[in-house]
């Protein structure tokens, strides 16, 4: 994944885009006649597109329910007091207005504008569009009326179900589809669009980030990790209780929560849908902030005959960051020093200052010396530099994978020779397996690299046993379809390139062991992909490789949590002699993805075995 303030540099301020740019993102379909006074459900219709999209409405009327008085999507909610029969016509709307709106809650007003569909990231994001009354006039009938009583959203009311599949005549939409809000989640969550729900003691399932968001959860019990978020196990079993919450109210009043904690009692607000998470219930009243309590976890100490191997994500690392005491914080005391730490996202020297700069040496030195004065070994690196800008990531950056190894432990066969773009192979000494340039990279010329890291290949020696690491960083899943997109399935493009460098990765394994069918082979790092997923078989192949995580129970199983699921993206993929013969150990260190207060999005995680 990208990191999460890179995927949200415009925050709340654009958290529903708003109006300018949808004239050209309105959806605009073949509608009735004019009709000079028509009703919000008339306007909602039956399907996520307005029957009367396009169309000027008249003296449209409703009581106002919430007001976005900042950003860029400035307008207000209202809701008809007197609902119609039918469950699938949301009774709430949006109207947007471009500026703060006059209108106050309680006020009685009527509507006179446009009737739009407004694809929140633009139409080539598949999201869902918003229905919203734009270039609106606005009368005042009366104040000081009661809103609506909030639909109280549970799980009960939730269905099981998460989404019907999309028209397969108009691409996979279910734009055109009849909402059926009794048998779907997202057919729910739509036919309340626009109008007041609530949640009641709603568990935390995603911790308050940098732009006052949280994700809870109404189903407690749906998929539940033992330390209280939501875990995403299956592209077939959505989790269908977690919805968004942002707030009317002012960013220093939101609660900072982490996993598991509760908003206790009532969270009631217009609910919405943006680009950062679909559905979402912007609250007017917050419920109380309950902790739960949540610690950091710290993993056991290897014991002397054991090898611990981890993988860490470190964010986009480079020497001005505060975050080196904690890394090393984290690596020393939770981690316990493991003998060989894979790191990710090391970015160059000057970091995202795009001067040609590529060496890492200032970066990793730094975080040595804080593990150092952490309590921790002196490690060692090795690493690679790549070529300039040719390795993705934040521009001018140029992050890679590096090696730290403690030398009083692990022993580095350094075998030179290899740079930025020669590719490492696979010879044999004695029948035995070695890598031609140690650390060396596997085909960086490959499509399959193209704007992306290349792995890095290393070969350590413990207790006089040699075990092969493969460090790694694939392609991020920026540009996918959400999982509230129009179109179900969402489309998952991102995973062509992953599986094409899964297949670089499982090939290089089995060349290695084709030439020593016993040899101790790791490929670990940040997959960007989950366990279960094509990217994890094509990397298993036939057996050369097996993920570690999956010999924990499925509750366990989660590196990052996003948009309310505890998910899998880094990994540590173990060959046959160490799954088989080795008594393996895996612990994925939950340090990071659950706090609000993270030094990075990932949790690392570390294999410890007897070689």
């Amino acid at each position: 994944m990208p990191s999460k303030s890179s995927a949200r540099l415009a925050a709340l301020t654009v958290a529903a885009v708003c109006s300018a740019a949808a004239v050209v993102q309105t959806i605009v379909l073949p509608t009735p006649a004019h009709a000079d006074s028509v009703r919000i459900h008339d306007i909602q219709g039956t399907t996520r597109i307005s029957p009367y999209a396009g169309q000027k409405v008249a003296d449209v009327a409703g009581i106002v329910t919430g007001v976005r008085a900042y950003g860029s999507s400035k307008g207000f909610w209202m809701q008809d007091p007197d609902p119609d029969a039918d469950p699938a016509t949301s009774e709430g709307v949006f109207v947007f207005t471009g500026s703060a709106p006059k209108a106050a809650v309680g006020d009685s007003v009527t509507v006179t504008g446009t009737v739009s569909e407004y694809v929140p990231g633009g139409a080539s994001s598949g999201n869902q569009s918003v229905t919203e009354i734009t270039k609106p006039a606005v009368t005042v009938v009366s104040s000081g009326n009661a809103v609506p009583a909030p639909v109280v959203v549970d799980a009960r009311s939730v269905p099981a179900a998460y989404t019907p599949a999309g028209d397969t005549a108009a691409n996979g939409s279910v734009n055109g589809l009849a909402l059926q809000p009794s048998k779907y989640a997202l057919d729910y969550y739509e036919s309340l669009e626009g109008m007041n729900v609530q949640v009641a003691d709603a568990r935390v399932v995603t911790a308050t980030d940098p732009y006052s968001e949280l994700w809870v959860t109404v189903k407690p019990h749906e998929h539940a990790s033992r330390r209280g978020g939501t875990v995403y196990g299956s592209y077939d079993s959505q989790n269908t209780g977690r919805i968004q919450i942002q707030s009317l109210g002012s960013t220093a009043d939101f609660p900072v929560a982490n996993v598991g904690d509760t908003l206790a009692g009532a969270t009631t607000g217009p609910l919405d849908y943006n680009q950062y998470g679909g559905y979402t219930l912007v609250a007017d009243h917050m419920g109380t902030l309950r902790s739960a309590g949540l610690r950091r976890e710290t993993t056991r100490k290897q014991s002397r005959g054991e090898l611990a191997v981890a993988t860490y994500n470190v964010e986009n690392l480079d020497p001005s960051d505060s975050t080196f005491e904690a890394h090393a914080s984290a690596i020393v005391n939770n981690l316990q020093s493991p003998d060989i730490v894979s790191l990710e996202e090391i970015q160059d020297d000057n970091g995202a200052t795009d001067d040609g700069t590529v060496d890492a040496s200032v970066t990793v030195n730094k975080l040595i010396d804080a593990i150092v004065a952490a309590g921790g070994p002196k490690y060692q690196w090795r690493s690679i530099d790549p070529v300039n800008d040719q390795d993705g990531g934040e521009p001018g950056g140029n992050i890679r994978q590096g090696f730290l190894f403690n030398p009083a432990r692990v022993s580095f066969t350094d075998r030179p020779g290899g740079d930025s773009t020669t590719a490492v192979g696979v010879t044999g000494e004695h029948g035995k397996a070695a890598l031609t340039f140690s650390p060396g990279r596997i085909d960086p010329a490959s499509d399959a690299w193209k704007s992306s890291r290349k792995p890095l290949a290393g070969e350590f020696v413990f207790r006089g046993r040699t075990v092969f690491v493969i460090a790694n960083h694939f392609a991020s899943k920026g540009g996918d379809q959400g999982l509230t997109s129009q179109y179900q399935p969402p489309t998952r493009g991102s995973e062509v390139q992953r599986h094409l460098q899964a297949a670089e990765v499982n090939s290089f394994v089995k060349d290695i062991l084709a030439v020593q069918k016993n040899a101790d082979v790791i490929a670990l790092g940040d997959m960007n992909d989950f366990e279960f997923s094509g990217t994890a078989k094509i990397l298993e192949g036939d057996g050369e490789l097996w993920s570690a995580i999956k010999s924990l129970p499925r509750s366990e199983r989660y590196t990052y949590d996003y948009q309310g699921n505890q998910q899998v993206l880094d990994q540590i993929l173990i060959s046959p002699s160490i799954r088989r013969g080795c008594g393996f150990e895996y612990d994925s260190v939950h340090v990071n993805s659950e706090f609000h207060d993270q030094i990075s999005d990932h949790d690392p995680q570390v294999l410890r075995f007897h070689p």
